[in-house]
């Protein structure tokens, strides 16, 4: 399937971010989140792995595009690793939402934030005072810890419950909390992806750039798209996931109304910058 048939943005805005994609890659980023987005959402993190299409559509944007960037909240080097890029020269991965970034095969990174491991001892004091179900359990990313309640009986309501306990630790440790499926992850503030997205387009003298996203935590790189786009920035916003669905997946619908273009989740990714990946190589 050619790029017509998959890329039909359904804004103006969308389609000039796609045309100016197109007209000149080189002045293009694209950027990308992981889970949900390169690589199916699974029960258990640790074992998300990059659809097999990922790195094959990424090689083949690489040469031929300014920059192409992964923007998650895991840690750089496990994004690589689950991802399979480490033999991938030219894409710069941001994690941590931009704390960290690896570029090279060089991971570099400011000294951890100490409110993280203050708020990591005190968390299953915090969680049994809750009353956090069974199922609920906790993921150390090392610069921040997440509370995950996706293996309970009754997922929404045990995320909803553990909401603002886990919101008064964060804020008496200096931390923010940032929800998304099924997720309330603790981690320091002013730090986030629209920042870490914005701080690459300058790096590259961007412009155009296309973000694709899933959760809540994609929200701030939409925001930051939008916000560049009335001072000449051209952008092109996709959702990897279809509009509507379950109480669980109200983070994709939010960045569903808000995209310019929905893609059937990561396949659809692949899919999409396979054929971008066509059309920039032709063009070169």
């Amino acid at each position: 399937m050619g790029l017509a048939e998959i890329a039909r943005p359904l804004t103006d805005a969308g389609r000039e971010g796609l045309a100016a994609l197109l007209a000149a890659p080189r002045d293009a980023v694209i950027a990308l989140d992981f889970d949900g987005t390169l690589a199916p959402i699974v029960p258990d993190p640790s074992r998300a792995r990059a659809h097999p299409g990922v790195a094959p559509a990424l090689r083949g944007l690489v040469p031929h595009v300014g920059a192409v960037a992964v923007v998650t909240g895991r840690p750089a080097a496990l994004a690589v690793e689950y991802g399979g890029l480490a033999g991938l020269g030219g894409l710069v991965v941001l994690g941590h939402y931009g704390a960290e970034r690896w570029e090279d095969g060089e991971l570099t990174a400011p000294p951890p934030h100490p409110g993280v491991a203050a708020a990591r001892a005190a968390l299953p004091a915090v969680l049994a005072a809750a009353g956090a179900p069974d199922g609920t359990w906790v993921e150390d990313k090392g610069r921040s810890v997440a509370v995950h309640t996706r293996r309970t009986a009754e997922p929404v309501a045990a995320f909803e419950l553990l909401r603002e306990p886990v919101a008064e630790l964060a804020a008496g440790h200096g931390l923010v909390v940032e929800p998304g499926r099924l997720v309330l992850e603790l981690r320091p503030p002013g730090v986030d992806k629209g920042a870490a997205l914005e701080g690459l387009l300058r790096e590259r003298g961007a412009r155009s750039v296309l973000y694709a996203g899933d959760d809540l935590g994609d929200v701030a790189a939409f925001a930051a798209v939008e916000k560049l786009r009335g001072r000449g920035l051209a952008g092109l916003l996709v959702c990897s996931g279809p509009a509507g669905g379950a109480a669980a997946d109200a983070p994709v619908r939010e960045l569903a109304d808000r995209a310019d273009l929905v893609v059937p989740g990561p396949a659809g990714v692949v899919e999409l910058l396979s054929a971008l990946g066509e059309a920039v190589a032709g063009a070169g």
